[in-house]
């Protein structure tokens, strides 16, 4: 008997995806864009593929990238003004892509967090490892009114019994955004497996594109027009528009 979390229904169809939630387009401010140039040319390219809007989300860790809210804002309205010099009309919002560590609950604390549309919160964790503080620190984030948005959770190698482990995570309270081009292959065949896991099982909420470099956007359209992308939308109430 085949496994179903939810939305099984296959009366959804292929809509147009004009939102993108996660991407590192700030200028040199992680291990995604290096300089202006690079982020108008990725900017230009996503607005040519259909974007509209763009919610770019840079990495904040403790003990990698120490990133702020004050600097991820002056960053975008640079962003933003070199974009409108250039003629682009797609419209640039930020928000932050969470490492789930100490920084994130000094974050909270200081309330000084970026969420998506004031209300989800990207984060990440460690490829290798889940953190032995997860369960509790998700548990925080739910009761501060935020819902977390676990991004890529086909490329974590410790998620191994996946309809086990994927279950607990939504049964938490866990939203997943998975990344496009995983069903391209582009981070190995165990994330894509996963990636098509999720999408059979309807328990995909969003699609980001992670794009740190231009490559990555010729990859993503490529995947865009092939028919294992039309089908996440047959299983799966994607929410990206609403953002």
């Amino acid at each position: 008997m085949r496994f179903t979390f939810f939305k099984t229904s296959t009366e959804v169809s292929t809509p147009s995806l004009n939102v993108d939630l996660h991407s590192h387009l700030i200028p040199a401010i992680d291990d995604g864009s290096k300089d202006m140039a690079e982020s108008l040319g990725i900017l230009k390219a996503l607005e040519e593929a259909g974007y509209h809007k763009v919610i770019t989300t840079p990495h904040v860790m403790l003990d990698g990238y120490c990133n702020t809210k004050k600097g991820i804002l002056q960053g975008l309205e640079a962003l933003r003004v070199s974009a409108k010099a250039q003629g682009l009309k797609i419209q640039i919002e930020a928000a932050a892509e969470y490492y789930l560590d100490e920084g994130l609950l000094k974050h909270l604390e200081a309330d000084s967090i970026l969420p998506l549309s004031g209300k989800y919160i990207l984060f990440e964790t460690s490829y290798m490892a889940k953190p032995l503080h997860f369960d509790s620190m998700i548990e925080t984030l739910i009761d501060r009114g935020y819902t977390p948005v676990f991004a890529h959770p086909e490329r974590y190698r410790y998620i191994e019994n996946l309809e086990e482990d994927y279950t607990q995570l939504k049964k938490q309270g866990i939203y997943f955004q998975v990344n496009i081009n995983s069903f391209g292959g582009h981070y190995g065949k165990d994330a894509k497996r996963k990636a098509l896991f999720l999408s059979e099982h309807g328990m995909i909420d969003f699609l980001g594109s992670d794009i740190h470099h231009i490559k990555q956007v010729k990859t993503l359209v490529k995947v865009k027009r092939k028919t294992i992308y039309q089908d996440i939308f047959k299983k799966n109430l994607i929410l990206n528009n609403i953002l």
